[in-house]
């Protein structure tokens, strides 16, 4: 998308066509309109279309097309590799499209694309439903759940595309679709992990499960020199833990600057119920904190929000294990002892229980035999300082290496080629590509994990 587009009558058109907003180069709020969380990532888009309505959607990707624009999708724009924002292209922006709809008794909820998981948990929160969706509030419902979407409930109750029940979704060609196990079934399939390759998604319906408003959540601190018995511990804790127990944890860098390894589970059921259940993490060892306590949902969801502001800088590379062996304990304490800065964490994401007792052929995500997703995440502020932190955060990611199934989560993957993307999909690549070949021949949705037409 060149200048002479964006300045041309072809832009002034789309924009009286439009109940939303462009944005352009030369608009006062273009600098606002083009960050997106990471705040590495500095791009500058020939135009940012903020859409109100699916029509909205539309109108973009006709225009588009007839340009021959480079299109980035943005909801959240959570995407670490800043793949929802591009150079002189046009950003199809979805934050503002925000109705929800909860059917309490259906245990329903019909959500558009924009919302953010804080704002979805807090309208399902309210008839005392839920469903698996992240752990970063301002994280967009959209690309979470078209790459798979874990959260404190998928192990009992599956990833948040296994509780999609229908999609509505503009394609490549400009149609509104609706997508369903009995409505284009290929492509709702492939919309359950496939991620943003098949067309934009502008509202999702979700199965919803009751859930009490608080939680048990015990988290404990271990000191670096007991971090490796710790390692060992949440390695046979976390497998041997019944579905209803969500359990991740960390090597982190305190305000002192001592290291340490932090563990934290929550219980998804009365908290009465999971104080048993909790208690060998809380009795282990001599940990230097520890508390046991019932936390409301919504507070429990929103915790990390701290620890991820937009606008820092940011870098990770994911990976899946069946297990922590005592080679990648080794491996992982030496290297995040190097670790540039106090921000840096080495995160393990539990995954397994309900998730695992899918299918790996049900929905594109294919990784379902790994017990946890494990990245080391670099977050840090001055650009001097880039080459260092994503230099630490591969070296980890390089020693842990020989340790993973070979699998990745497709919603923690950067910029870093075709043969990963394989990696997250396995076996199911070839019927993604198929489906991708009769929905979006020419790859115009290319700015995504990429899965090529056949």
């Amino acid at each position: 998308m060149g200048r002479s587009h964006s300045s041309g009558t072809a832009i002034e058109q789309l924009r009286q066509r439009l109940r939303g907003e462009v944005v352009l180069p030369t608009d006062a709020g273009y600098d606002q309109a083009r960050r997106v969380w990471n705040g590495a990532i500095d791009k500058r888009p020939a135009a940012i279309v903020f859409c109100a309505n699916p029509d909205d959607v539309v109108h973009a990707v006709t225009y588009a097309r007839s340009q021959g624009c480079l299109v980035a999708v943005r909801s959240g724009g959570h995407n670490v590799a800043g793949l929802s924002v591009c150079d002189d292209g046009m950003v199809i922006d979805l934050s503002r499209m925000k109705k929800i709809g909860v059917d309490p008794v259906r245990r329903i909820a019909r959500a558009e694309a924009g919302l953010t998981l804080g704002e979805f948990d807090a309208a399902t929160q309210a008839y005392g439903l839920a469903t698996t969706m992240g752990v970063n509030g301002d994280t967009g419902i959209a690309g979470l759940t078209l790459g798979g979407g874990f959260g404190k409930l998928g192990r009992k109750h599956g990833l948040s595309c296994d509780n999609l029940i229908a999609a509505e979704i503009v394609t490549a060609e400009g149609r509104l679709l609706r997508t369903s196990a009995s409505e284009h079934p290929d492509l709702f399939w492939a919309l359950r992990g496939g991620g943003g390759n098949f067309g934009i998604v502008t509202a999702f319906e979700y199965r919803l499960h009751p859930l009490g408003q608080a939680l048990l959540v015990g988290s404990v601190l271990h000191d670096y020199n007991h971090a490796r018995q710790a390692m060992r511990f949440y390695d046979k804790f976390s497998r041997d833990a019944p579905d209803e127990v969500s359990v991740d944890a960390a090597l982190v860098t305190l305000p002192s600057g001592d290291r340490a390894f932090s563990i934290s589970a929550c219980y998804v059921g009365p908290p009465e119920t999971g104080g048993p259940v909790i208690a060998p993490l809380m009795k282990f060892g001599s940990p230097i904190d520890s508390r046991l306590q019932a936390i409301p949902y919504l507070q429990i969801q929103s915790a990390g929000d701290s620890l991820f502001p937009r606008g820092r800088r940011y870098y990770w590379k994911a990976q899946f294990l069946r297990e922590i062996s005592d080679g990648a304990i080794g491996a992982l304490l030496d290297t995040y002892a190097r670790s540039p800065n106090h921000s840096s964490l080495l995160v393990f994401q539990q995954v397994g229980g309900a998730i695992a007792r899918v299918p790996a052929s049900h929905s594109p995500y294919a990784n379902r035999d790994a017990a946890l997703d494990c990245f080391p995440i670099a977050i840090w502020d001055d650009p001097a300082d880039d080459d260092a932190n994503i230099r630490w955060a591969r070296d980890l990611w390089n020693a842990v290496r020989p340790f993973s199934t070979g699998g990745v989560y497709a919603n923690n993957l950067g910029d870093e080629g075709d043969e990963r993307v394989r990696d997250a999909y396995g076996a199911n690549y070839a019927r993604l590509a198929a489906i991708k070949k009769q929905y979006d021949p020419t790859n115009f949705f290319r700015l995504n994990q990429n899965i090529r037409p056949e």
